[in-house]
């Protein structure tokens, strides 16, 4: 079986680099889709408690017959529940639908700098209460910018294991990326190949042609090599085995530059800008 590489987080625990996510994932496919994954080789699945799927998700964990232990799991809290007692409610929740009773890695979601007067502080506060009794064996954030990440440094005791942001090509988000490096936080990469939206460029063609492979697999080598960490969504089990066959081949340096050349900034952007995004599910 491949050997997926691990990132090595900042309290010496392990993460598969490539993992499998289940954003948009119908719940009713997605204990199948965990259940293909992990026959496959993947040993970390990423949801969230907003994606609706997480009980499915812990099904398909325990249907494949792999050992909990041996699967790194991730999920995040939902934007509604950031203060502290309906934090709390809702990681219990999150544990319950998982059928498990820790997670490898629970995140802040968004930092919704304009909900709840600005305090995602107290948000981070209970996830560090999560850590401490051994129910989240990590805990990071996704979508934070550098000014949110330097406010929990000053403010609080835990740096984010991770930071999980959009990168790919098009946006390849670096003043967030290069403070992740700086202070060692690693960097998981939401929409890595941009919703597809990178599958039909010319460059990458030509780079994947060269190296016999697809636009896509290209494309997660390239996170792979810049060290991102990347969970890329498929229901379809070939382009799920294909998006794990991408330790066969090694791009050049020329072509990592190349395609980090690619980058458009803001323009590049597909999602919501954590500056400003405020949605609360209803």
């Amino acid at each position: 079986m491949t050997q997926v590489p691990n990132v090595t987080l900042r309290n010496g625990k392990q993460i598969p680099q490539l993992g499998f996510g289940v954003f948009q994932i119908d719940p009713e496919e997605t204990a199948k889709a965990v259940e293909t994954a992990l026959e496959i080789g993947y040993r970390h699945i990423d949801t969230a408690e907003m994606y609706g799927n997480e009980k499915q998700v812990g099904d398909g964990i325990r249907n494949s017959g792999i050992d909990r232990e041996s699967v790194f799991v991730t999920s995040k809290l939902n934007n509604g529940f950031h203060r502290p007692d309906d934090a709390r409610k809702a990681f219990e929740k999150t544990l319950t639908d998982l059928g498990t009773d820790y997670v490898d890695l629970f995140l802040i979601h968004w930092p919704l700098p304009t909900r709840y007067d600005g305090d995602f502080v107290s948000t981070w506060k209970t996830l560090e209460e999560f850590a401490a009794d051994g129910r989240a064996r990590n805990i990071g954030v996704s979508n934070f910018q550098p000014a949110h990440l330097d406010r929990l440094a000053e403010e609080t005791d835990t740096v984010p294991a991770v930071n999980q942001i959009e990168v790919h090509p098009y946006f390849v988000n670096n003043e967030v990326w290069a403070y992740g490096r700086e202070h060692a936080i690693p960097t998981e990469a939401w929409s890595p190949i941009a919703q597809g939206n990178v599958l039909e460029d010319p460059e990458l063609q030509r780079i994947a042609d060269a190296a016999g492979k697809s636009v896509a697999q290209v494309v997660l080598r390239w996170h792979i090599q810049r060290g991102n960490i990347i969970f890329p969504k498929s229901v379809t089990p070939e382009r799920v085995k294909a998006n794990f066959e991408i330790f066969d081949f090694e791009l050049g340096s020329a072509d990592v530059e190349a395609i980090t050349a690619l980058d458009k900034g803001e323009e590049g952007r597909t999602g919501p800008d954590p500056d400003t995004f405020d949605m609360i599910p209803d």
